[in-house]
């Protein structure tokens, strides 16, 4: 970008250039003329790139002064991971804040990498993102981590039971089964409890394993676990692998069952999983809960704007990146109510004429 000095210096440049370039052989007055229009030509050259240079790049999106950030997301073989770099590049690609996707533990590890300052921004399930404003279940023990507001909800989380057995139809017959339930204190892990007790089921009726989601699809593999739980934006990287090797079977909620896990717990909502994302021989029915950005507090709007807008304003070519692009809704972004939105966020919903809950 050129200041107004280095402005000024191509103007006065241009005019000696003019001067002497006209010589002795013009009169004063054709000498001034031609020095004088040869420095309007100059500065209004030196204008238009100084305005060039500080014009955006083609397609780029949001405010100015955007700084670098660290997104956490989750597993490389979860969906957290993988949608999470392409929205990155893409709000990178765009937006004047830089946006570094890297790996971890999942929501809970994100809620306190924010917590700690080691990073800006988190991929959170909304139930767990509850859990952690609350003070309950994840976060009995560690008090309530309210420092984080919302960004937006971007997509839904299937919970997913996987398994390889055809003997296992229902969740009732997982009684007495090796199954993975995700990793200790994970949100998985509630949500796998959620799941067995509208069964009946408690964790002592089953022989559990905590293991993240790549973990179990070896294990399901190696004929090691008869079942997993996997609660993660369908089709996930760990199931689809498995699906290349191994006729991969869903476990369907019931409505009867469904109907009794959403009275007892709001962040569910009852969803399908279609029957081509993992080729199996019926849709499945299941429930989910949102995948949700969320920010700490001490983020500034203009980077908290900017990663609204460098992935709103560029849905169709995330989507051509990765599938869960097609699910990207301005309406659901904005439906959290358990946690405030942070300020940047705040005014990109209100200047596409939605308000949501601040902080």
């Amino acid at each position: 970008m050129r200041n107004r000095f280095e402005i000024f210096a191509a103007v006065s440049v241009a005019s000696v250039l003019a001067l002497s370039a006209c010589g002795s052989s013009g009169s004063a007055a054709s000498t001034t003329a031609a020095a004088a229009a040869e420095t309007t030509a100059a500065a209004a050259a030196a204008e238009t790139t100084a305005a060039a240079a500080e014009a955006p790049a083609a397609g780029a999106v949001g405010m100015e002064g955007g700084s670098s950030l660290i997104f956490t997301t989750g597993g490389d073989q979860g969906t957290y991971y993988g949608f999470g770099g392409v929205l990155a590049g893409k709000i990178s690609e765009t937006t004047s804040t830089t946006v570094t996707a890297i790996t971890s533990g999942g929501s809970a590890a994100n809620i306190e990498a924010l917590e700690m300052g080691d990073a800006q921004i988190g991929f959170v399930q909304s139930d767990v993102m509850a859990y952690a404003y609350e003070g309950t279940r994840l976060f009995e023990d560690t008090g309530k981590i309210d420092n984080f507001s919302t960004v937006g909800a971007l997509y839904m989380e299937q919970v997913q039971i996987v398994t390889l057995d055809p003997e296992i139809k229902t969740v009732a017959d997982l009684k007495g089964k090796n199954v993975s339930i995700g990793a200790a204190g994970s949100g998985v892990y509630f949500n796998a409890i959620d799941v067995l007790n509208a069964y009946d089921l408690t964790e002592a009726d089953i022989n559990p394993t905590y293991q993240s989601f790549g973990d179990s699809a070896e294990a399901l593999q190696d004929g090691k676990i008869d079942a997993a739980f996997v609660v993660a934006g369908a089709p996930t990287t760990a199931i689809t692998g498995l699906a290349t090797t191994k006729p991969v079977r869903l476990v369907e909620l019931d409505a009867e069952h469904i109907e009794k896990l959403l009275a007892g717990s709001p962040y569910y909502s009852e969803n399908v999983i279609p029957k081509d994302v993992y080729g199996t021989e019926k849709d499945i029915r299941t429930v989910a809960v949102g995948a949700v950005v969320i920010a700490n507090d001490d983020v500034s709007e203009a980077d908290v704007y900017n990663f609204l807008a460098g992935v709103y304003e560029n849905i169709p070519a995330i989507t051509d990146a990765h599938a869960k692009g097609a699910e990207l809704d301005l309406s659901f972004a904005a439906s959290i109510t358990a946690v405030p939105y942070h300020p940047g966020a705040v005014k990109y919903f209100a200047e596409k004429g939605i308000e949501v809950p601040a902080k």
